[in-house]
């Protein structure tokens, strides 16, 4: 199972919903379908380990999003969270989620995590964006961060 390739799924069904294309469940089975027939950006297709946890991100996302959201307005000091490009901005969401939910994902893989994506799939200013933004929600979550203090 690759975690990376589960939170570009989710990306992808987080995009598709907030582009009001399909609702989540919809979306995942759709990229469960093609990613299952090896038709996905690398021609592998997708396990269904790697399908559950893009659930479950989407799922937490989705369900947390309030909470979420209010953390990545709090950390982004010049930008609101619906102001933000739609692929960081869900970047952002899954970190977060990540950080809050995911206590067997260390911080420093969730973090880079997000600014692999936002390299992937963001555009020139993504990784530095998505960078400070998620080390600020790590840091107030207590989950890392340079501004973590370690007990």
């Amino acid at each position: 199972m690759s975690r990376r390739r589960s939170r570009e799924f989710a990306l992808q069904a987080l995009y598709q919903v907030e582009q009001n294309t399909l609702s989540a469940e919809p979306a995942l089975a759709a990229l469960g379908a093609a990613r299952t027939d090896g038709d996905d950006m690398d021609g592998v297709g997708a396990d269904l380990e790697e399908l559950q946890y893009a659930r479950q991100l989407v799922g937490g996302v989705l369900e947390r999003g309030a909470e979420i959201d209010g953390l990545i307005d709090t950390a982004s000091t010049n930008w609101r969270v619906r102001r933000m490009p739609l692929v960081d901005r869900n970047i952002l969401r899954i970190c977060t989620f990540e950080l809050l939910a995911c206590p067997e994902v260390p911080h420093s893989v969730a973090i880079n995590e997000a600014i692999e994506l936002a390299k992937r799939f963001g555009d020139t200013d993504s990784k530095a964006f998505v960078n400070g933004i998620v080390d600020r929600i790590a840091a107030e979550t207590g989950r890392g961060g340079r501004r973590h203090k370690q007990a």
